[in-house]
């Protein structure tokens, strides 16, 4: 049998980046988390972690991280917490959550806002930012309960269930039209994008749609909320949700380039199998507010 103290301080050491990080958050000494991780590995007779900086978890440590968010799952569901040595009956659930930064910036964070008398506990979140197409990873990697994820495709031992689809429309404002003199769509490739991230795609896709090219100068932007206040700078174009909107369109601050054009992503709730009542209350109250929020799958 396991010793489960063993998976926690794996769980740490992945969770916080580092041996040291680990220590703060269990409590022990540094040392006592680098023979916590010996024993286990001893004990199953190959490595757990891949030593590098930040440390990674081997195959095997990421079949056990999975296995520990499920017995997590099972504790909550029994009222019973025997992973945590610090913890108190009054102590919230933690919760670690990976969702994509525009989800944080809109739905999200009412659909947490689950009151205590709803859920019968209090909550603590972990919240992971992620994009929507490789947050699915981190559940499959075992290091989140919950994900918000593009893909409708459970992990091993998870289920999925549908939110609703963000939708983005194709931005600018019209001191950028004016100041590259956009007359034509087929203009797009050659001016300024804006894009959240390396894995953010959806401008490629918009080009792709209307003309069949690819952005040829590319800002990258990683703010959610200044994304739009980018825009309204005139920085460059690119999809925003329509819920971050608001009326900047009406106000004339921006200026919808395409307003036929459109692409919805949808989203997915991924929990495990073994949910709690207590998450499950939770993740009833997110599909209500998306459903409010979102546009239908």
């Amino acid at each position: 049998m396991i010793d489960y103290q063993l998976l926690n301080a794996l769980s740490a050491v992945i969770s916080e980046g580092g041996f040291e990080k680990a220590s703060k958050k269990l409590f022990i000494t540094q040392s006592a988390v680098s023979r916590r991780i010996h024993q286990l590995e001893a004990k199953l007779g190959e490595p757990v972690i891949i030593r590098t900086q930040p440390p990674r978890p081997t195959v095997l440590g990421k079949r056990l991280l999975n296995h520990l968010q499920q017995v997590l799952q099972l504790e909550v569901a029994l009222n019973v917490d025997a992973l945590n040595e610090h913890s108190s009956l009054n102590t919230p659930l933690s919760v670690k959550l990976a969702a994509n930064a525009d989800s944080l910036a809109t739905w999200l964070p009412e659909a947490l806002a689950i009151l205590d008398t709803e859920s019968d506990c209090k909550f603590r979140f972990e919240v992971i930012s992620e994009d929507q197409s490789i947050a699915h990873k981190r559940m499959k990697d075992g290091e989140v309960m919950v994900c918000i994820s593009s893909s409708s495709e459970p992990v091993n031992g998870g289920l999925a269930s549908p939110l609703g689809a963000i939708r983005y429309k194709a931005i600018a404002s019209p001191d950028f039209i004016k100041q590259h003199n956009l007359t034509s769509l087929t203009q797009l490739a050659q001016v300024p994008c804006l894009v959240f991230s390396e894995y953010d795609k959806l401008q490629h896709q918009f080009l792709a749609d209307i003309n069949g090219s690819t952005p040829e100068y590319i800002h990258i932007y990683p703010s959610s909320e200044g994304f739009k206040q980018a825009m309204i700078a005139g920085l460059g174009y690119g999809l925003l949700p329509t819920l971050q909107l608001g009326d900047s369109l009406q106000k004339g601050e921006l200026v919808d380039l395409f307003p036929e054009y459109y692409i919805d992503t949808p989203l997915y709730w991924h929990y495990w199998q073994s949910e709690s009542p207590q998450l499950k209350a939770l993740r009833k109250f997110a599909m209500q507010v998306a459903a409010n929020r979102l546009e239908p799958i």
